[in-house]
């Protein structure tokens, strides 16, 4: 586990050095650097620095941002490999114990009810596809707030 994500996170460093290196021309590279997710790890960067690195090991959904603006940013390799191996350690530790411990209470669960493990991944796909979905459609209060600017106070 240690391995894969070490490999994914400097990889993500290394595609951000890139970037910088040229392919930020590309109208992807401009859309992923305007990002949302990405303008927050920046910011965390920005603030706290290599810890940041290590700390994103423990979210859910901004370390590759992190790793990503740490490339973009040209942080040295002295002061990002030490922070992103610490995180790494972490990852593994953590996806190994609790991944591990899931599968056998998965086990035991099937064990004693099928039909209720069957129901709980029914409803945790409906719930991403929900999220997603909903995620997607732009809401009406912004379209509003859009449509009518407010008026200037003289």
């Amino acid at each position: 586990m240690f391995c894969i994500v070490m490999a994914r996170a400097n990889g993500t460093y290394w595609l951000g050095r890139s970037i910088t290196a040229g392919l930020s021309r590309s109208r992807k590279a401009a859309r992923l650097l305007e990002g949302r997710h990405y303008v927050t790890a920046t910011r965390w960067l920005n603030r706290w620095g290599a810890p940041a690195i290590t700390v994103s090991f423990m979210t859910i959904g901004i370390q590759t941002m992190i790793n990503l603006a740490a490339g973009v940013t040209k942080m040295p390799l002295r002061r990002y490999l030490p922070a992103v191996t610490v995180g790494c350690i972490i990852w593994a530790f953590i996806y190994g114990s609790a991944g591990f411990l899931s599968l056998v209470a998965v086990e035991r669960l099937w064990q004693r009810s099928p039909a209720l493990v069957i129901a709980l991944g029914v409803l945790a796909v409906a719930g991403v596809a929900w999220a997603v979905l909903r995620k997607d459609k732009p809401s009406a209060v912004a379209h509003q707030g859009a449509a009518a600017p407010e008026p200037q106070a003289n």
